[in-house]
């Protein structure tokens, strides 16, 4: 049975993990940075079985306009079972009907966000980090 919470402290350890155990690129060897990521993001919905965190969802918002899905990752161990829809679903009930939900998708994922009710759009742009 999964179990989902939106307490923001969370342990870096156990988001890295799940960075790992997802695929998804982010910089999980680097737990000072992934803590610094949660300190700073508004919403931290997260997804448990057995007490050991299976997936994250991470966004930034104002609540009023716009909210950007930094992280969404599931540990490829526990996907297919629906926990990314439920954890952006969760997210979208935190931000209100108002509130556009907005990600830059990997290229890997892009096939996967329709399917949640996100719309492709041509319209972005990104300014890449340097690391």
């Amino acid at each position: 049975m999964i179990v989902y919470s939106d307490d923001k402290e969370q342990n870096a350890r156990d988001v890295a993990e799940v960075f790992r155990n997802s695929g998804i690129k982010r910089p999980y060897e680097d737990v000072e940075r992934i803590q610094s990521m949660i300190d700073h993001s508004d919403i931290m919905i997260t997804a448990w079985s057995d007490g050991r965190m299976v997936g994250v969802a991470r966004a930034l918002t104002d609540y009023s306009y716009c909210c950007y899905l930094s992280d969404l990752a599931v540990d490829q161990g526990y996907q297919k079972q629906g926990i990314g829809k439920e954890l952006v679903q969760r997210v979208q009930a935190k931000i209100g009907e108002q509130c556009s939900l907005i990600l830059i998708s990997a290229p890997t994922a892009v096939d996967y966000y329709p399917g949640l009710g996100f719309e492709r759009t041509d319209k972005a742009f990104l300014i890449r980090r340097d690391q």
